[in-house]
């Protein structure tokens, strides 16, 4: 049975950075697309990053330059270093994975796999 565990979340003021972790178990696809999804109150949810490994990876335009996607293979580990956070970040923060290959991009319905969210709230 498959599981994602999203931790790192909280509240820290516009500027700051957080670390999001998501901790797969139950999931053998190391090379596997992983991806960050979040969705803010009433708003759709989106893609944020995706990594398949350290060369195919990719941001939402809202996100890059600040946010870095990364993988701890040995610790089946997903991982969003999310730097100069923004009031507009605010949301909840999803982890996914895939269930089969050759899937990477932000699109949501692609993604079989999903964890119960962390909350990050980013306040002026």
């Amino acid at each position: 049975q498959v599981q994602l565990v999203e931790s790192g979340g909280g509240s820290v003021q516009a500027g700051g950075s957080l670390r999001l972790a998501c901790a797969a178990s139950g999931y053998t696809y190391s090379n596997y697309g992983m991806a960050w999804f979040r969705q803010a109150p009433g708003k759709e949810r989106e893609g944020v990053a995706f990594f398949v490994d350290s060369s195919r990876t990719g941001y939402a335009d809202s996100v890059k330059g600040r946010f870095t996607i990364s993988k701890d293979n040995a610790k089946n580990t997903l991982y969003l270093q999310m730097n100069s956070l923004k009031v507009e970040d605010t949301a909840m923060y999803y982890c996914a994975a895939a269930k089969r290959p050759a899937i990477y991009g932000l699109l949501a319905y692609e993604y079989f796999y999903w964890g119960q969210g962390t909350q990050v709230t980013v306040s002026s």
